[in-house]
């Protein structure tokens, strides 16, 4: 009787993945479990032609669940412009990393609370069905809690280097703006001196 009883506690819905979204950033956990043997991060083979004039973003990834980008390099690149390009890029790639190793960690250790759970209540791992028995989403809070509450100080040191990494983006996309408006300034006064200039 304690078995049914447990029994109709559970449902076979699937529970809607848990979310955990970096600072002024909307991007999920993945919903899909990465296979064990596949922990390295996979990159798009794709990129943009020679002469394409704009970024590329590409489909997102299976791990990270984040769209790769590849930056576009401008004709006559600066070395500020270049630096900020490298600063992009490199932030684009400490976020896709983080986001692998924090998804493939989520997915494995809700598996493991999920198991222990069923196992506790002397419950099977599937149903008659085969399909996997998934616990009521109040059950399920107290892992996501525990998740949360295990991982807060890697969360706010991402979210801190996160900022850091940003700020310092703005800042040099601020300079090159500026860089680039003095350009167009001094071309433009270069030509009108030149025009201005009687020929013999």
């Amino acid at each position: 009787m304690a078995d049914a009883a447990a029994a109709r506690c559970l449902t076979r819905r699937l529970f809607s993945p848990f979310s955990l979204r970096a600072a002024s950033s909307s991007r999920q956990c993945s919903s899909t479990e990465a296979p064990q043997q596949d922990k390295t991060p996979k990159r798009s083979i794709f990129r943009p032609s020679v002469s394409s004039t704009h970024d590329w973003i590409g489909p997102p990834n299976q791990l990270s669940n984040l769209r790769p980008i590849v930056y576009h390099v401008a004709e006559n690149e600066s070395e500020l412009e270049k630096r900020l390009r490298h600063l992009r890029q490199k932030t684009e790639d400490w976020n896709h990393e983080f986001w692998i190793e924090q998804n493939i960690s989520f997915r494995k250790e809700k598996e493991t609370y999920i198991h222990s759970q069923l196992k506790a209540k002397g419950l099977p791992l599937r149903d008659e069905q085969g399909e996997e028995m998934i616990l009521f989403s109040e059950e399920m809070a107290v892992f996501y809690k525990s998740f949360l509450d295990t991982n807060r100080i890697r969360h706010a040191n991402y979210n801190k280097e996160w900022y850091r990494r940003n700020f310092t983006i703005t800042f040099l996309m601020a300079r090159v703006a500026l860089l680039n408006v003095w350009r167009n300034v001094t071309d433009k006064h270069k030509k009108k001196k030149s025009s201005s200039t009687p020929t013999a």
